[in-house]
């Protein structure tokens, strides 16, 4: 067994699910079990710390005995605990001031992906919504394909981004509010089982736990906190994707809204953020990746012909670049153009030909291969 794991778990349960205090006890102490030994003296360590909060630390005998069957759980079902100390633990949420520190993943998806994109909404979207889902996603998919696409699960916005993201072929990860038990709500069942191979699910509440209107609030913190951007497409003047987008800016995070119909209930909510400046507006997925400055499949390609050559000294480039413009040059023709002498000329061409870089033809010619 894990001891840190097996700790942290019962940390979480000793702190009433309170991140922000189960972050401190943590962070002070520098991991969970060093919190249960200074279990009798937290007030020593922690001097601001509750008197409340220094009695409650000192039993832990249900807290550990329901770590126990959570940590069997979990290895029944494959289920992987993130720790803040684990290198899998998504960075960007370990970033944040109320990060859970601990987290229960199942699924194929790296949570540090280069690129990772949180899509949220209204559970009650039109076709308006759910087409600009699709449109941005599928131009997504074509422009920058190593994004992972982060929601919630949820009716409305949420399904639709994980459905086209699925279609898409790219990654895609739900963060649930409750335990990895069960899923919420069930009719997503199906999209669930195929996330798990094509993206994961997400959580930081243990079995047994019931998707509470709280814990969906508290999920949203996740959702904003392990993507470097946050896009809101329709929402009412209120709801959990405002929130979610809130939250997002408190911890720096780049946001974005789709802009709606005057007048629209489901457009309110995004309208006004784009009024107040709490989003920029986007009206495609050219529009966020130019804001984000995330490298296309265009740059990409470029970026990749400059460094055909990474390892090339400069005398060795030089000779590349007069082979760029006129391909299928001779020895001497090369050495007048350079301003390098013979000797040195063939002995650098060698070394390009076991680089694989040119190779020599007929007549004292040297070809570039690329």
């Amino acid at each position: 067994m894990n001891e840190e794991t097996y700790y942290t778990i019962a940390l979480t349960r000793m702190t009433g699910f309170n991140a922000a205090m189960a972050l401190q006890l943590y962070q002070t102490l520098g991991s969970a079990q060093a919190v249960y030994e200074h279990r009798n003296d937290i007030g020593d360590v922690i001097p601001d710390a509750a008197p409340t909060l220094r009695e409650a630390m000192k039993n832990w005998d249900d807290a550990l005995h329901r770590a126990a069957a959570e940590m069997e759980f979990i290895t029944q079902k494959n289920i992987c605990a993130l720790t803040m100390q684990d290198d899998n633990y998504p960075q960007r949420l370990r970033e944040c001031p109320d990060a859970p520190i601990i987290l229960y993943y199942k699924g194929e998806a790296d949570l540090n992906a280069q690129y990772v994109v949180s899509i949220v909404g209204t559970r009650h979207c039109t076709s308006y919504g759910q087409d600009l889902v699709r449109r941005f996603i599928s131009d997504l998919r074509q422009q920058c394909p190593q994004v992972l696409i982060v929601s919630g699960l949820a009716y409305g916005i949420d399904i639709c981004a994980h459905r086209h993201a699925l279609e898409q072929g790219y990654e895609t990860v739900g963060v649930l509010a409750h335990g990895l038990d069960q899923i919420y709500p069930y009719r997503h069942r199906d999209d669930a089982v195929r996330m798990v191979k094509q993206g994961g699910l997400l959580t930081e509440y243990m079995t047994q736990t019931e998707p509470l209107p709280n814990n969906f609030r508290q999920r949203n913190r996740i959702v904003a906190g392990i993507s470097d951007a946050t896009i809101l497409v329709e929402s009412a003047a209120k709801g959990g994707g405002l929130i979610t987008c809130r939250i997002a800016q408190e911890y720096g995070r780049d946001v974005f809204a789709f802009p709606g119909s005057v007048g629209m209930p489901y457009s309110e909510g995004c309208n006004k953020m784009i009024r107040n400046n709490t989003a920029a507006l986007i009206t495609s997925a050219a529009d966020f990746l130019e804001t984000m400055r995330w490298q296309t499949v265009g740059e990409k390609k470029e970026s990749v012909e400059r460094q055909l050559f990474p390892d090339l000294t400069p005398e060795e480039q030089q000779i590349i670049s007069l082979l760029q413009q006129t391909n299928d040059q001779q020895v001497n023709t090369l050495s007048v153009k350079s301003n390098i002498p013979m000797s040195r000329l063939v002995a650098l061409l060698f070394q390009l030909e076991m680089k694989g870089v040119v190779k020599p033809m007929a007549g004292g010619t040297y070809h570039l291969l690329y």
